[in-house]
């Protein structure tokens, strides 16, 4: 079941009158599977933002339909809103509230019984590991935390669809890798997650199926495995070898099938021992690189970020 359809959306700015219209979404086409984590890719300014805004009713889309749990986007704006959860790249919460009070706050946004929220916040509290922040400022918490919190005030009224946009940035490996396994297990729960992110190591563990986007336009989307294989033109078998002084070296052949590559790598021993050879399958970044023309490393300077360890 789809639980977001798009068909030919697109959205237009008029940015000066000496200027021609900038399409920051150009004809785009997708539909988000229920229960799935589905990722939206692009550099920076391909327009992943301007989609999420137009699905979340906050900027009204120039041309084409969308709907979002069986809702029109043009007529049901409103009851869209109220089903779904929105964690935006800058967050939203209110630095003077508590933790708590923060979590209470959004559930009684949202229509949320007095008497459910203080039970309903401090069970989000202790899921994302917050029980100790509850009576902290929202100013005064790390950014992991404030994310995280973030996050947890999107899920108050228990939307079965969040809006994730670009959860881990900027902050440190383990509370990305705290906030990621909490994705992970949105998923196992049911929820569905829309989620971009400039980390494509991140895109790779945690989707189910990808879109990229460059320049407002879709060029592919499809499961992670058969982007990688649509990427992969031939074979590359890695191989290492050790001499009769156990010097190492690692050497990399392609071939067009498993076969023809291994049979070519061997035929470079050289009469050295062979210690391991493995088969390599390309990574999203291979796929990045071949569909955008872009390294990957243009997303991480973008949003100044550092690679996943």
């Amino acid at each position: 079941m789809n639980i977001v359809k798009v068909s030919q959306l697109t959205k237009v700015y008029q940015i000066g009158k000496d200027k021609p219209p900038l399409r920051a979404v150009d004809g785009i086409d997708f539909a988000v599977r229920e229960g799935e984590v589905f990722g939206f890719l692009g550099p920076n300014g391909a327009g992943k933002t301007t989609t999420i805004r137009m699905l979340t009713g906050l900027a009204r889309p120039t041309a084409g339909n969308a709907s979002v749990m069986g809702l029109d986007l043009a007529t049901d704006g409103t009851r869209i809103k109220k089903k779904i959860g929105v964690v935006p790249e800058a967050s939203n919460l209110y630095d003077e509230l508590s933790a708590f009070d923060n979590l209470v706050f959004a559930m009684q946004l949202y229509g949320v019984t007095r008497a459910e929220c203080q039970a309903h916040a401090e069970e989000l509290l202790a899921r994302f590991r917050l029980s100790e922040k509850r009576d902290a400022l929202f100013a005064k918490l790390s950014r992991g935390m404030k994310r995280a919190l973030t996050i947890a005030a999107a899920l108050a009224h228990r939307p079965p669809l969040i809006f994730l946009d670009e959860p881990t940035t900027g902050l440190d490996v383990m509370s990305a890798r705290n906030l990621r396994q909490m994705i992970a297990g949105l998923r196992k729960e049911g929820v569905t997650v829309f989620l971009t992110t400039h980390y494509l190591e991140e895109a790779e563990r945690l989707c189910d199926r990808i879109a990229i986007i460059v320049k407002g336009r879709l060029v592919a989307l499809d499961t992670v495995e058969n982007l990688k294989s649509a990427a992969q033109s031939k074979t590359v078998v890695e191989m290492t070898l050790a001499d009769a002084n156990n010097q190492v070296e690692t050497k990399r052949v392609e071939g067009e099938n498993v076969e023809a590559a291994a049979r070519a790598a061997l035929a470079q021993t050289d009469g050295r021992r062979v210690l391991a050879i493995n088969t390599l399958r390309p990574t999203l970044e291979d796929v990045f690189v071949k569909l955008t023309g872009l390294s990957a490393d243009v997303m991480l300077a973008e949003k100044g970020g550092k690679s996943l360890s």
